[in-house]
């Protein structure tokens, strides 16, 4: 196994254990307001808030890492 893979991998156990933790021990209702998008206030437990947040951030990530590797034809190295 490659480090750099067990090292991503024991980065993102981490971060999950971080939520888990976050939702035990937020329960209580907090206000979200976003006034251009959103006409009224929202009320949520601050556990499923940071969950959607980290949802959100874990999406976008994924989407800006995607694409634009391209595999190299090593059939054509010099022998």
């Amino acid at each position: 196994m490659k480090a750099m893979l067990l090292i991503k991998i024991l980065f993102v156990a981490a971060i999950f254990m971080l939520l888990v933790l976050m939702g035990l021990h937020n329960r209580a209702q907090v206000d979200f307001n976003l006034p251009p998008v959103l006409t009224s206030q929202v009320q949520e437990p601050a556990a499923l808030m940071y969950f959607a947040f980290f949802a959100v951030g874990l999406i976008t990530g994924t989407v800006l890492s995607m694409g634009g590797h391209r595999e190299t034809n090593k059939s054509k190295k010099p022998a």
